[in-house]
């Protein structure tokens, strides 16, 4: 395959596309960012629960391996809910299905975007 940006091309390609590529230029896309496959680092990185207080790290250094690698990455956030911290009171009722919007809302954020 010669040309990754399968998807990224929605967002990135023509004139009528200008408004998009002036967003991302935005949060420090450059001219030769375009050329690139957007890709996407999920991350649920909070102050929350110091299960997620690390993630960060971890999605700037995925940020850092795409772009070395010929992306264009984006990091973007969604919700977390520590079990931890929610055991013993309403909030257990809120675990389980936070799992269904945290792959909801990384799922929007991808599709809305076009990035993979």
């Amino acid at each position: 395959m010669d040309d990754w940006r399968i998807r990224s091309q929605a967002v990135s390609e023509g004139a009528n596309r200008a408004p998009n590529r002036a967003m991302l230029r935005a949060v420090g896309f450059k001219d030769d960012d375009f050329s690139k496959p957007m890709l996407g680092v999920a991350s649920t990185w909070s102050e929350v629960t110091p299960c997620n207080m690390h993630i960060n790290k971890l999605a700037v250094s995925a940020k850092k391996g795409i772009a070395e690698h010929g992306g264009a990455p984006l990091i973007f956030n969604t919700i977390t809910v520590s079990d931890g911290i929610s055991m013993g009171h309403e909030g257990m009722t809120y675990s389980l299905p936070s799992r269904e919007a945290i792959a909801d809302s990384i799922e929007i954020v991808a599709n809305a975007t076009e990035i993979s």
